[in-house]
């Protein structure tokens, strides 16, 4: 053999054995995705590795819902996870790279109901109560396409406390902060019905006008660390946070919600919708690798068994889904069936 040749050799032999070892099936499911739905996922996967000794415990990352709907979007083959969680809907053009990408069995499993809270120190109250057209006019970036000048909650309506606007919420990456976008800053742009009518005329304009947040300071990004967030709001009169409704109801003792329209956020008003935060929470499994990861199916079969009145989720703050919902997502995760684009935005 030419010895000039053996170096290319052994790259080649190198290469080939790494590309063997990426495509190698993995042992452990894998989950990214929402920092909301990671403490009930979690707890899945605890019951899960109890319950079923000869698969590998579930391996859960917070990383946000959009930041996991790349990770998950990106490809099918063990470099890429199994599951999403997702504290909103998957959207349009995330579904679309999926399938770009290959992964063309996505399935969509409601999990439960969850509420986007507005909360503030429940030792230090400012008695905050709210409307979405309050919300909005003070933490748009152009409020009704108006130049955003409000420094003070009693600026933006003078029924309200001479405080300053300081509201710890979401990045960007959180499904979190999307439907806080949809759900409330939306809601109240469109109470003024020219920013309602905008959405039919210049729907470019209208998404900018009501979705856009300041960023003069008075909204301040606190990462996908919710324990921080309520730190930071309980120590501090005034001071508004965004979140998940089930991490305000395991912190009562430090924080309080905020009543938006009068309806504070409780179980009831989430499970009835009353409370303009209700939303509900998915989990996202990729069909193509359900024969390849072990124990993927039996994980979602333990997510089932969980989501129930009275099952061990609930303890963990997750609102059942009505009955009819809930039937749904039993089945669902008894046959798997790819879901559609139907209603997607």
């Amino acid at each position: 053999m030419n010895r000039s040749k053996r170096p290319l050799f052994a790259l080649l032999a190198t290469a080939l054995g790494l590309a063997a070892c990426e495509q190698a099936p993995r042992q452990q499911i894998r989950i990214v995705g929402s920092s909301t739905v990671y403490p009930f996922t979690t707890a899945v996967a605890e019951r899960f590795a109890q319950n079923r000794p000869s698969f590998h415990a579930p391996i859960v990352e917070s990383t946000g819902t959009g930041a996991g709907m790349q990770l998950f979007c990106g490809g099918v083959g063990a470099r890429f996870p199994d599951v999403e969680n997702a504290s909103r809907r998957i959207k349009a053009s995330e579904l679309e790279r999926c399938r770009a990408n290959g992964v063309n069995h996505v399935i969509e499993v409601p999990i439960g109901i969850d509420g986007l809270a507005l909360i503030e120190s429940a030792t230090r109250p400012t008695g905050f109560n709210l409307t979405l057209r309050d919300v909005y006019a003070a933490l748009a970036a152009e409020p009704f396409g108006r130049p955003q000048r409000a420094r003070t909650w009693r600026e933006v309506n003078p029924a309200l406390p001479d405080v300053p606007i300081l509201v710890y919420g979401p990045p960007p990456s959180s499904g979190t902060r999307d439907s806080f976008v949809e759900l409330m800053l939306t809601k109240g742009c469109e109470t003024d019905p020219a920013m309602k009518a905008l959405k039919e005329s210049d729907s470019e304009r209208h998404t900018r006008l009501c979705t856009r947040i300041r960023e003069d300071g008075a909204f301040v990004e606190a990462g996908e660390n919710d324990n921080l967030l309520i730190q930071r709001v309980s120590q501090n009169q005034g001071t508004i946070g965004v979140l998940g409704y089930s991490f305000m109801e395991e912190n009562l003792d430090r924080v309080r919600g905020v009543p938006i329209g009068g309806v504070a956020p409780s179980a009831d008003t989430i499970r009835g919708f009353t409370y303009p935060g209700a939303r509900q929470l998915y989990v996202y499994v990729k069909g193509e690798h359900l024969d390849a990861v072990p124990g993927l199916r039996e994980f979602l079969a333990e997510y089932a068994r969980g989501w129930g009145p009275g099952a061990y989720l609930t303890d963990r703050g997750l609102i059942p889904l009505p009955d009819p919902l809930r039937a749904t997502s039993m089945a669902i995760a008894r046959t798997m069936p790819a879901m559609r684009a139907d209603g997607l935005h």
